[in-house]
């Protein structure tokens, strides 16, 4: 038993990052970095969260909801940037747990990782598809129905879908750009995140002389009796909902290993892209609900779908341009956040492999661009049957809690590793400890509180996969039986 809590020093992780066949390449800067964590959170969350937590749980008080979930997000950052800084090598909360809890922990933490980075890959790319069609229906084109939703959706004419296409295609387009080399995807991924942080800023600077103020009022609208609509309680069910939005600045984390100073980058990176989307998230969102009165964004209201399309050429007359540049805007989001998911899960089985606890093949680096390029084709073939095959709303939420879960570990470890390490040297100390870790367990751990018991189910069937894989591969075939 005791085998199974066995853990690797700091030592000998960092030493394995800088030696061998197997070294990935540091090519990463801190701005690099930084827009790695931009590209990763600016998403599906600002575009499509917002109003959806806006009309139906927390009306113009959204702004406080990004502020809940943003502190949630910024006391795990700091737990996580300790780490990073502290242990430099690929991996993320996967080898943060090795380090603090052992073997077993560490896998269960790199196996619920696959919910946030392969499944969140997957709900993504359904969401780009989406997307795509409505771009296209401004210019008289369409994707039929059947290929581009899953078996399981019909829609109002009673026609199924087959197969996602579109979704297939951003996968396989993304997987070949991240074996071609990461400092290539970086590239990439800066690009995109230039051009919509560009829209993001053009849609709030265009659209503040258009806010009404009367849309603010009451900004907090009153509870109806039931929890979770509006009143307080719905500012903090919107804070479970908008947290998606903040889902992936954890991702810095996993490039750890090629990143040029990753003592000095890696607090810079998760940090800076947490505070530079949360003061997006905020005039966004009051930009936003100032523009069109949130009941418009409710369920059932003329906005509750392509709501910022919708705000724009309702209320914003002569700039029905930008609706077209918004939903450009949100393709590329939805792609950068695609290509650093994959990026992050490609890093973390890169790790397990290494470690012994998933076949070679994840960790076989390209001779040339000394990229995982099989586990990345591998990650295309697991993800694109998420996404070709099965609806977005079932693979969302476990995204979330799978994200959730990861948190409130790498807190943990920070604890821990106070006590069974004091001496490690730190680059970056998360203050206020244990404060500030136990308040970023609270915080999350509320958050899995609120996304139900069926989706806690999911995460329990997910782990019961995972375990019966380490006990029957993992166990005997760890570096650390050698």
């Amino acid at each position: 038993m005791s085998d199974l809590f066995r853990k690797k020093s700091v030592a000998l992780l960092i030493s394995e990052s800088h030696s061998g066949e197997h070294t990935l390449k540091r090519s990463l800067g801190s701005l690099a970095l930084v827009a790695l964590g931009i590209g990763a959170i600016i998403g599906a969350g600002l575009f499509v969260r917002t109003a959806a937590a806006a009309g139906s749980h927390a009306g113009p008080a959204v702004i406080i909801s990004f502020l809940i979930a943003g502190l949630g997000c910024a006391f795990a950052g700091l737990c996580y940037a300790e780490f990073a800084a502290m242990i430099p090598v690929a991996g993320s909360a996967y080898t943060y747990s090795y380090a603090t809890m052992g073997e077993f922990v560490a896998w269960i933490i790199g196996w619920d990782l696959v919910l946030e980075y392969s499944l969140g890959a997957a709900t993504v790319a359904i969401a780009w598809s989406e997307y795509l069609n409505n771009l296209l229906g401004n210019f008289g084109m369409h994707i039929p129905y059947e290929y581009c939703h899953s078996p399981f959706q019909a829609g109002a004419d009673g026609v199924h879908g087959l197969i996602n296409l579109p979704a297939l295609f951003i996968l396989l387009v993304i997987s070949l750009v991240l074996m071609r080399g990461t400092e290539e995807s970086a590239v990439v991924n800066g690009i995109i995140v230039i051009v919509k942080v560009a829209i993001v800023l053009l849609f709030i600077a265009l659209g503040w002389k258009f806010i009404r103020p009367e849309n603010h009022v009451p900004f907090i609208p009153e509870n109806t009796g039931v929890f979770g609509e509006f009143g307080w309680s719905g500012i903090l069910k919107g804070a479970g909902i908008v947290f998606f939005a903040f889902i992936g600045f954890d991702a810095v984390s996993t490039a750890a290993q090629e990143a040029k100073e990753p003592q000095k980058g890696m607090p810079i990176g998760i940090l800076g892209s947490l505070v530079v989307c949360t003061f997006l998230y905020v005039l966004f969102s009051y930009v936003l609900t100032g523009v069109a009165n949130y009941k418009d964004f409710g369920v059932g209201g003329a906005g509750h779908e392509a709501s910022v399309a919708y705000a724009i050429t309702t209320y914003m007359p002569g700039y029905s341009w930008l609706s077209v540049m918004i939903t450009v805007a949100i393709l590329a989001g939805f792609s950068s956040v695609i290509l650093v998911m994959l990026l992050g899960q490609s890093r973390v089985f890169f790790s397990m492999s290494k470690d012994g606890l998933l076949p070679a093949v994840f960790s076989d680096l390209h001779p040339k661009f000394k990229t995982p390029f099989k586990s990345n084709a591998l990650l295309f073939l697991f993800v694109g049957v998420f996404a070709a095959f099965v609806p977005g709303d079932t693979v969302g939420n476990m995204t979330s809690i799978g994200t959730l879960f990861a948190f409130v570990l790498v807190c943990a470890g920070i604890i821990i590793m106070r006590k069974t390490d004091p001496d490690t040297p730190r680059p970056f100390k998360t203050p206020l400890v244990p404060l500030v870790p136990i308040l970023g367990i609270l915080v999350c751990a509320a958050m899995i509180y609120g996304l139900g018991v069926e989706n806690w189910v999911r995460l329990f069937v997910w782990l019961g996969i995972g375990f019966v894989i380490y006990f029957g591969y993992s166990v005997k075939n760890s570096k650390l039986n050698k």
